[in-house]
């Protein structure tokens, strides 16, 4: 859990780059890639991932332009990066702004249960973690390069001339 701002933002900053990267590998076309027809798809759960941050930062009540998440779904990946960098962005700004370290104690009513923002900003980070890894399996399926986030995806290991680590 966040104890200051800038534990959060120092976070963020690193795991917002990786889902950056994440969404900027993505084409048009692997958008429509599925696990199944009863599941999300790539684009879909790209969208999920950006419109989250209006999602749960509104529910504190702090205010940023952001993708809304009542939004529709892009049809391009240039839309779906884009929205998730400005949404991202944005929201840093107004945190600066409007927070301080004992903002993080306030609780704050979400989906029934009240959480310190401080827990809404951890759930906020796994979230997107969760979703980032279903999107790299998505991407595989997909036949796209799949950047590396915690080291070296397999793709990285071919672009440095070296085998990936056997399994």
């Amino acid at each position: 859990m966040f104890k200051t701002i800038e534990e959060f933002l120092v976070n963020w900053k690193h795991e917002s780059d990786s889902t950056q990267k994440v969404l900027d590998a993505l084409t048009d076309a692997s958008l429509a890639q599925e696990v199944s027809p009863k599941d999300r798809t790539l684009g879909r759960i790209a969208w999920h991932v950006v419109t989250t941050l209006d999602e749960m930062l509104s529910r504190t009540g702090l205010q940023f332009e952001a993708a809304s998440h009542e939004a529709p779904v892009p049809t391009t990946v240039t839309e779906i990066a884009d929205a998730y960098r400005s949404s991202s962005t944005a929201m840093i700004a107004a945190m600066k702004k409007n927070w301080t370290d004992e903002t993080l104690n306030d609780m704050k009513d979400m989906y029934g249960e009240q959480w310190s923002i401080a827990t809404i900003l951890s759930v906020l980070v796994s979230h997107q973690i969760h979703h980032r890894g279903q999107m790299t399996v998505l991407m595989r399926q997909a036949g796209l390069r799949v950047p590396g986030v915690y080291g070296p995806s397999r793709d990285d290991w071919a672009e440095f001339g070296e085998e990936a680590p056997a399994l």
